[in-house]
């Protein structure tokens, strides 16, 4: 298991087009940490053994999360994978998975974490995005179900996403469902989501 340490938060001034709420320029803090791994991530195992390196990752973006607020920044930026680590198959990284609504539903997690049933991650995510009054970007896991009349379901039925973001009152305001889309030679793609004037974007890199 890989050991955490305090994070580098670095806050820039980004001048961009680009709006947090109704800013016509922001203040972005983009944090990176060491993540603690489970133990085993080829093994499935169950919600609450899932929990255990989560919220201690968790624990180390709060610290993130504090820092940049009290440095003036709007919004934070998380690691990818920084919540639950990586080395998963489709099947192991399951139970670290919850159910992510479409951000219409005006849902702040904090609040009323069993609204969308066990959400234990977003839960926490959320508080620290309210807490703190800034926006929180992290990259968390989404399961949807699916059948076959979907000619897309895998054989699993069901979908796995990534990406979500809380606005400084904790509301869930964007969810991004990552795509990767490969030619023969391996070349990256890109795959942008778009909600008002906020951009979330991720490429892949095969």
């Amino acid at each position: 298991m890989i050991g955490s340490y305090f994070p580098k938060c670095v806050a820039v001034v980004a001048l961009l087009a680009l709006s947090v709420g109704a800013l016509d320029t922001f203040i972005a803090a983009v944090c990176e940490h060491t993540v603690i791994l489970p133990n085993r991530t080829e093994t499935p195992v169950s919600k609450e053994e899932g929990l255990l390196p989560m919220n201690k990752n968790i624990d180390v973006l709060e610290k993130a999360v504090k820092l940049a607020a009290k440095r003036g920044a709007h919004i934070i930026v998380t690691p990818e994978d920084g919540i639950y680590g990586w080395v998963f198959t489709r099947e192991s990284i399951y139970p670290y998975l919850e159910d992510i609504p479409d951000p219409g539903v005006n849902w702040i997690p904090c609040r009323d974490p069993w609204r969308f049933g066990n959400t234990p991650g977003q839960q926490r995510l959320s508080c620290l995005a309210k807490d703190n009054s800034i926006y929180v970007v992290a990259n968390t896991g989404d399961t949807k179900p699916c059948n076959a009349s979907d000619p897309q379901c895998p054989p699993d039925g069901r979908y796995q996403y990534t990406d979500v973001v809380f606005d400084s009152q904790g509301k869930l305001v964007a969810r991004y469902r990552k795509g990767v889309e490969s030619t023969p030679q391996k070349q990256s793609r890109c795959t942008t989501m778009t909600w008002k004037q906020r951009v979330v974007s991720c490429c892949y890199q095969n």
